[in-house]
Order: structure tokens, then C-alpha cells, then sequence
């Protein structure tokens, strides 16, 4: 027997619970997703009840012209966000107690041999980690809760939307039954048009209904988009290992006086956290800018600081490119709360810096420790990071490295040993003076980031010239250093991608047009060691040299490509080769 509570289908008559996709109208008729596409067909379901309203007909002179908008009628909101899907749970064949192989650690100081009575008030060591692999291509990484916030104002109108509704579904396909997917979309207001709900066959049919529901309509309001999607994440019952928030937008908030980062939660800005909110969790956030007017200032701080990436979609074919790299990467995620505890391997031995990007580094008891915060990494990704020392005569030993993370097949806490240790001999030779390559090629990164950041902040000052000739610089220094004459594969990268920021801050107009965001979309990939796509490249779709991407996120990249091949229009626009 039924319960008064229980939602009845209008259609089928059969019960509706919670595990399924269902519409519920403003007149209060109730429907199964499955059902009201079975039984009409009604390219958007969202704005009438076909019960209590006349079916349109499609073949006849529309009474309005097509490109009007249409507010979707959606069912209220609960004042809460606790209806998500219950977690998959996992079944004894695929629980297992043994983890995946462990991380790699590879300590390389910048010389291995030292005069004894030599001191070294400036010395590196270089401190590389490389994430283990999946056991095989079949197998994912920890299971994912990931919002997509998407922006549906008036100027996503037409093939644009059109585009990001295809992008979308196939981040569907490629969710599993483990993970799980809400959907908000904003123009003046916001509405989480689909709960968090696991993607399932039938969790997979009713995202795309909502997906291929989506109308445009008014404004951008970008605060109300980000506040609801981080509300879905902080009031949901369960949660899956992975979380993350998806968000594209094409334009600037035109609701809100700039800056609005005030208004934003604290668990996607964490300046806003008050004193009692220190241990709320951050939801990284994944920006990608659309186009050539997005705001890309405000977009790449908010993806900064949240731990997420910003990226520049400048042609509108290569969304889907760009949000399979991204989707590649975090269905990957094979450690999570990484973390190095550095301490001095001899008395004497002081930690100067630790230039870490964006992952919050800290020094402490006079420099005797040391600490850097990394988080998840995807299979097979790298992180480097130099740990600047100065070292007293006679000592050999250098650093003591602790790495301690949490295998996500396992669920278990893995802890790594390693030590750093020097020579000393009585008489150096002129061999043991060269810094290592490896060391060098790290310094020269660090370089192109400091100078792109620099030549960024110029250009935004209205220094164009000055920003030009700033990245010049920063491309001859990294063309003579000995990493680069060896014809290190990094060195050449890092040179090209300053020349093509540099080409993009031909003048202010241009600087103001794609200048900006592909620099800033190069900061966040540089600051977080992390693939973005910028310009006209998708991250991972680079079939040279790419030290970024990893081989999920390659591989997701070649599956998007497959797929535009398949479709009347192409989703990547693949450049000629030279």
C-alpha cells in the first residue's frame, strides 16, 4: 500500500522514489523522467505539464519566435540539499585490503659532492613525487561527487549552449555507477535542476534530460551559481572521496558589484572563513572561461583559491576537449591528503624557502622543518618541488623527507621514508660544481611561472610593452641555462609558452581579449603542476611534450576527439601539423 507521502507517476501510475530521475510540475502532477519522454515527445520537459496543458505542435508556425527564452518551470527547491543518492556500497569482490603500488619519491641534490670545508649558503634539493598507475585502463580512480555549475544567461544562446549540453553528456557517459552528479544553472538566479544523484543507467538518462532541458535566459550571476553549487555539496547526506565543482561561465556578473568574492562561501573561498569555520572542507572548483569576454580575473582567483584550475576555452568547439581533460584527471585519483614533513638532517642545516606553488608550504623551528601540503594526485602524475637550504661546513646530511598519504584502494594511511645525503671530499674538482640538470630544469620552471605572473600583473596595469619585454628576458635567461643547451624537452616547452603569452600581449586591445586569460590560465597550470587549456590547445591533446598531463587525461581527451568524429559538427578543432 502506498503512503500519502509517496509520489505517484501521472503517467505510469507507479510509485516514485528518491533512486529515480522525476519532474515535478507546478501544478503538482508528478512523472518519472523515463516516462514523460516515452509517452511525448518533448524536446524540454521542464516548463509545461503535458496533463494540464496542451502539447505543442512542433510542425506548426511557431506563435513566438524560436530563440525566445523560456523560463523553466521547475519544482521547488527543498530547503535543504540532503536528497542525495545514497553511496554505492561496495561489494566483497571489490573490497580488497591491498592498495595500489606506492607513490615514487626521487630526492636529488643539486650537487652530490661538497668540499669539507666548504659551506653552501644557497643549495637546492629538488624533491620529485610521481604518483602510482591504475592496474589497468579499465579501472577508475576513488569515486567522484561532482557538481556542474553552468551559466545560461543570454549570451550562451545558439551554438554555445548547444556545445556545453554535448559536453556535458559525455561527462555522463563517463561517470560511473559510483559516482554521482548535480547540475545547477544560473543566469539572474540559480536552480539545482538536478540533485546529486549516482550515475547509474537510469542516473544517467535523467542527467541528460535536465542537461538537454536547459533554456537561456537574462543575466550572469555568478555568486548565485557558485553559492548553490557549493550548497549542494555542503548539505548532502553522503559523500563519495572526491569532490569537485565544474564551472563555466562566458561572461561577467552583471548582478553583482566587482570584486564579490565576499559573498562567496567559505568552503570555495576560504578567506571568508570565520574562526570557528577552520576545519570546513574546500570544494575545489574547476573554472573554464568561454570565449573571449568571460571574466577571467575573478574566475582564476576563485579557482586558486578553492585548489581547482582555470582554464581558457577560447574556441567554442573545444569544450568538450576541455572538460574530458578535466574529468580524465579527477576520475583518477588514486591518493588523497598528501603530504612532505621536511626536518633537517644535521644540526646547522636551515630551510630558507620552499617555492611551492600553489600548495601551501610552511618553515618552521628555525628552519629545522618543514612542510608542503599537495592533496590528491591523479595516476602517474608528477609534482616537483626545491627545497632551498643553506648548509653549514662538514655536514653531510641534508634532509630527513616524510611522505604520508591515504591509498584510495585500500583506504589505508601509507607513510615513505627517504634521506638526502651529500659527499664531502678534502679538494673539490670543477665536475662537482655543476648544478644537476634536473635541479636546473625545476629553477627554470619556476622561472617561466614568476615571469608570466609578473608580465601578467604589468599588462594589467596597462604596461603591455613592459610585460613584452619581460617575458623576452625570461626566454633568453631559460634558452642559455644548461638544461636548455643540453636540449632539455621541459626547457623548450617553457620557452614556447612564454613566446605565445608574449604574441598574446601585442597590445592592450588584444592583451584585453585573450592576452589575460591565457596568461592567467598558464599561472594555475604552473602554480598547481596541473594541466589547463589555454587558447587553442586542450590540456592532454598534445601528442608531443607535456608535463602536465597525465595519461588519464590523455586518454579521455583521444575519447572526446573519437567521438567528434563521429558528430556532424566537430568538437576540437584539430590545428594543422608542421
Amino acid at each position: 500500500m502506498t503512503s500519502p507521502a509517496t509520489k505517484i507517476c501521472s503517467i505510469c501510475l507507479g510509485s516514485i522514489n528518491t533512486s529515480q530521475g522525476s519532474f515535478t510540475a507546478t501544478c503538482h502532477h508528478s512523472f518519472h523522467f523515463i516516462c514523460i519522454t516515452n509517452t511525448f515527445a518533448i524536446p524540454n520537459p521542464f516548463p509545461i505539464c503535458p496533463l494540464c496543458q496542451p502539447l505543442p505542435n512542433y510542425n506548426a508556425p511557431p506563435s513566438v519566435p524560436p530563440s525566445a527564452p523560456q523560463v523553466p518551470k521547475l519544482e521547488p527547491e527543498p530547503a535543504q540539499f540532503s536528497d542525495d543518492d545514497p553511496l554505492l556500497e561496495p561489494s566483497s569482490a571489490t573490497t580488497t585490503t591491498v592498495g595500489l603500488e606506492k607513490v615514487t619519491i626521487n630526492a636529488v641534490p643539486e650537487r652530490d659532492v661538497l668540499a669539507a670545508s666548504e659551506s653552501a649558503p644557497q643549495f637546492t634539493v629538488l624533491i620529485g613525487l610521481k604518483a602510482p598507475p591504475l592496474p589497468d585502463s579499465s579501472q577508475r580512480g576513488a569515486p567522484v561527487d561532482l557538481v556542474t555549475v553552468l551559466d545560461v544567461s543570454g549570451s550562451m544562446k545558439g551554438t554555445k549552449l548547444d556545445l556545453v549540453k554535448r559536453a556535458v553528456n559525455f561527462v555522463i557517459d563517463e561517470l560511473g555507477p559510483s559516482d554521482r552528479l548535480s547540475i545547477v544553472s544560473f543566469s539572474n538566479q540559480a536552480w539545482r535542476i538536478f540533485r546529486l544523484t549516482r550515475m547509474t543507467e537510469a542516473g544517467r538518462a535523467s542527467a541528460k534530460l535536465a542537461v538537454n532541458s536547459l533554456v537561456v535566459i537574462g543575466n550572469t550571476n555568478i555568486v548565485e551559481g557558485l553559492k548553490k553549487g557549493a550548497r549542494v555539496l555542503e548539505e548532502r547526506s553522503y559523500k563519495n572521496p572526491v569532490t569537485s565543482i565544474v564551472f563555466l561561465s562566458d561572461g561577467i556578473d552583471n548582478c553583482n558589484h566587482r570584486p564579490f568574492f565576499h559573498l562567496l562561501p567559505p568552503s570555495i573561498y576560504p578567506a571568508n572563513r570565520l574562526p570557528h569555520q577552520q576545519e570546513i572542507e574546500l570544494f575545489p572548483v574547476h573554472a573554464f572561461g568561454f570565449g573571449t569576454d568571460h571574466d577571467a580575473v575573478t574566475m582564476h582567483a576563485i579557482s586558486d583559491a578553492s585548489g581547482g584550475t582555470f582554464s581558457f576555452i577560447e574556441s567554442y568547439e573545444m569544450v568538450q576537449g576541455a572538460f574530458a581533460s578535466c574529468i580524465g584527471g579527477l576520475l583518477s585519483v588514486v591518493t588523497q591528503g598528501l603530504r612532505l614533513s621536511l626536518r633537517s638532517g644535521s644540526n646547522g642545516v636551515v630551510m630558507k624557502s620552499i617555492p611551492s606553488g600553489r600548495y601551501p608550504s610552511e618553515i618552521a623551528d628555525h628552519g629545522s622543518k618543514g612542510t608542503i601540503h599537495v592533496g590528491d594526485l591523479y595516476a602517474d602524475e608528477e609534482k616537483e618541488f626545491l627545497i632551498n637550504l643553506s648548509i653549514p661546513i662538514r655536514k653531510t646530511s641534508l634532509l630527513d623527507i616524510v611522505c604520508s598519504y591515504i591509498d584510495v584502494v585500500s583506504e589505508k594511511e601509507t607513510v615513505e621514508i627517504e634521506s638526502v645525503e651529500i659527499r664531502r671530499a678534502r679538494k673539490g674538482s670543477p665536475s662537482d660544481t655543476k648544478v644537476k640538470l634536473e635541479v636546473d630544469r625545476q629553477r627554470n620552471r619556476l622561472h617561466a611561472a614568476e615571469s608570466i605572473a609578473e608580465a601578467q600583473k604589468m599588462a594589467e596595469s596597462g604596461d603591455v610593452n613592459g610585460a613584452r619585454d619581460l617575458l623576452a628576458k625570461g626566454r633568453t635567461d631559460i634558452l642559455g641555462s644548461s638544461s636548455a643547451q643540453a636540449g632539455d624537452d621541459m626547457c623548450v616547452w617553457l620557452e614556447e609558452d612564454m613566446k605565445e603569452t608574449e604574441r598574446r600581449m601585442g597590445s592592450a586591445e588584444q592583451y584585453n581579449k585573450e592576452g589575460r586569460a591565457y596568461a592567467l590560465a598558464g599561472m594555475s597550470s604552473h602554480g598547481a603542476q596541473r594541466a589547463t587549456t589555454k587558447g587553442k590547445k586542450v590540456a592532454g591533446a598534445e601528442r608531443r611534450y607535456s608535463p602536465y598531463s597525465t595519461k588519464s587525461m590523455a586518454l579521455m581527451v583521444v575519447k572526446a576527439e573519437q567521438l567528434s568524429d563521429d558528430e556532424a559538427e566537430p568538437i576540437i578543432k584539430k590545428e594543422p601539423e608542421n
